[in-house]
């Protein structure tokens, strides 16, 4: 059995923090980075909380006021802003399966529920 958890942190030691947790009790961890612009971003925010952020009237806001530190090495890269939901879906469930972390391929597709999400 496979857990996949979303820890979205801007900070690479924390996530530094986070593969060693896992590595010293076994569990692989595989960083996905899931890149795009800050335009991309703003541009995808149905919240407006980029726009409030720019404004001043949100602090600490990832890639605005407060940083976004970026993986140096992630295992596996999608360009949200280049790519399509089901390529980018594609290319994290064959990382994944070549890892050993998911069976081989079968005849049915991966599917994704595309969400957007304001640091993302």
């Amino acid at each position: 059995m496979s857990v996949i958890t979303a820890t979205i942190s801007p900070y690479a030691e924390t996530r530094r923090q986070l593969r060693e947790l896992a590595e010293q009790r076994g569990i692989p961890f595989i960083e996905v980075y899931a890149r795009a612009p800050l335009e991309a971003l703003i541009a995808r925010d149905v919240k407006g909380l980029y726009k409030k952020a720019l404004a001043g009237e949100v602090p600490q806001f990832t890639g605005v006021s407060d940083p976004y530190e970026a993986p140096e090495a992630p295992e596996i890269r999608v360009e949200t802003d280049r790519e399509a939901v089901e390529h980018s879906t594609e290319t994290i469930v064959e990382g994944l399966r070549a890892r050993g972390l998911l069976p081989a391929s079968s005849n049915a597709a991966p599917t994704a529920t595309a969400r957007p999400h304001a640091g993302a």
